[in-house]
């Protein structure tokens, strides 16, 4: 598919980050959009900056939808064939995903479900739900995001990410099957697995909302107590400081992770797209993801030891 004029693709998490990015570079080569986020206030930002950039006569539809209910997926997917009056379309990302759940031992079943639910499920939903539409086209992708976290299941030696690692690698094992289901059964559909490393999005502001967990300036004095134990339990906190201190410390990391990243949004959004047109299956974003793939492939059974940590540079640590 070197060319996405007159396609139609659908984007889930298109609110902000790579999805927003994805939508706007995809309009402006006239490419039909049917864009979903359970925020949407977010999403309607993304539709107005489409609509500046966007060649005439493209449609843009956008659709709330919580990708982690099946029966909101089946409606989303009725709307765009109701609204963009096509029985098929061409591309599906699906890019939603959310991140919590650290802990399996200690994180509330509910937030580690959600973060789960959301990040594996809405691929798996979405999947069902618009296969026939990808099968009835002419040439169709199916492009999952995964993450560095498919294939190795941590943010270090002191930090627990269970929920999150286990629906990236989820993702990676079903696109990666995907390829020879699809080969055999529909060739004209392809399919591709993105592993970003460090994207600079708003995820943790996006999925402390969707988890109802208030930001770091205004959770309460007990809140950011409990928070600050647990880093200091971990070892990630190197001396003891105030709640202030911390508070202030949560939100800078909050808004250096988001501008900050040696990749931006749109850099991954276009790799991505580049990935479609030159029918790439596995598509490592960031050189801080093609170095970690080789390291843990070349020493898995050391991948989750401290010491592996420490041959990371400090950037990328």
């Amino acid at each position: 598919m070197k060319d996405f004029k007159g396609k139609i693709a659908v984007i889930t998490g298109a609110g902000t980050g790579m999805g927003r990015e994805l939508a706007r570079q995809l309009v402006s080569e006239g490419c039909h959009v049917a864009i979903c986020d359970v925020l949407m206030d977010n999403l309607a930002e993304t539709k107005k900056l489409c609509q500046e950039i966007a060649l005439p006569d493209t449609r843009i539809t956008i659709h709330e939808c919580d990708v982690s209910k099946e029966e909101q997926v089946i409606a989303f997917q009725a709307a765009v064939e109701k609204e963009h009056q096509a029985q098929h379309i061409n591309l599906l990302f699906n890019n939603a995903g959310v991140g919590g759940g650290g802990s399996f031992l200690l994180d509330g079943r509910e937030n580690w479900d959600r973060t789960f639910n959301i990040s594996w499920g809405g691929v798996y939903y979405c999947c069902r739900a618009f296969m026939d539409m990808l099968v009835a086209s002419d040439e169709g992708h199916i492009i999952n995001t995964s993450s560095i976290n498919g294939f190795w299941a941590c943010l270090g030696p002191t930090m627990p990410h269970t929920a999150y690692s286990a629906a990236k690698f989820a993702i990676k094992g079903f696109t990666e099957a995907l390829l020879v289901d699809l080969r055999l059964n529909a060739p004209h559909v392809k399919a591709s697995v993105v592993m970003p490393g460090h994207i600079g999005t708003d995820i943790g502001t996006n999925s402390s909302r969707i988890h109802g967990i208030p930001k770091a300036e205004e959770m309460s004095d007990e809140q950011l107590l409990l928070l600050r134990d647990r880093a200091k339990k971990y070892g990630n906190l190197e001396e003891d400081i105030s709640v202030e201190e911390f508070r202030e410390m949560m939100k800078q990391r909050r808004n250096d992770f988001r501008d900050n990243a040696p990749v931006s949004a749109a850099q991954a959004a276009t790799v991505m797209l580049d990935a479609v047109r030159n029918e790439e299956w596995r598509v490592l974003v960031g050189e801080d993801a093609k170095m970690l793939d080789q390291m843990v492939r070349g020493n898995p059974e050391g991948a989750y030891t401290p010491g592996f940590f420490n041959l990371l540079p400090d950037e990328d640590k």
